[in-house]
């Protein structure tokens, strides 16, 4: 069997596999953070995370089959570690940019929820108060005196 072609099986079945295992990592501790930056809204998480969780295996496998072929032949075995090396490092190197791509908007989603709520005051106004009504710390009232 030609080594280029078992640089190709060796290649798509430890990069799916890598895909797969990082998913469901992301997509299972994810799914706590996509919780809290959606206010505890369990139904509408679990649906984001699973479409993040598609997006995310699109992307990944995608790139994986682009990024199949070879430039050279494999000679050797040691053209075949090489071969290998290269390919699943710049796969796990995407993979690490996706993940932190994913967690920099989930975050950025987050600080919003956080910023408008804060914005929100905890009890609503309940009417105004006069200058009188203020207490003895209260700068003196402008007008006649002893009225």
């Amino acid at each position: 069997m030609d080594l280029t072609v078992v640089a190709y099986v060796i290649y798509l079945l430890i990069s799916v596999a890598l895909t797969i295992w990082v998913a469901r990592t992301l997509s299972r501790n994810g799914r706590v953070f996509i919780a809290s930056v959606l206010q505890g809204d369990e139904k509408l998480s679990d649906a984001v995370n699973h479409l993040l969780v598609v997006g995310f295996y699109l992307v990944n496998l995608g790139f994986v089959a682009l990024y199949l072929k070879a430039a050279d032949a494999v000679e050797n075995a040691r053209g075949l570690f090489e071969a290998l090396s290269v390919k699943l490092g710049v796969v796990l190197l995407v993979l690490g940019v996706m993940h932190l791509g994913n967690v920099w908007v989930l975050n950025k989603i987050r600080r919003r929820g956080v910023m408008e709520r804060q914005q929100i005051p905890p009890v609503g106004p309940q009417g105004w108060t006069s200058q009188a009504d203020q207490g003895p710390w209260a700068a003196p009232a402008t007008g006649p005196a002893g009225a």
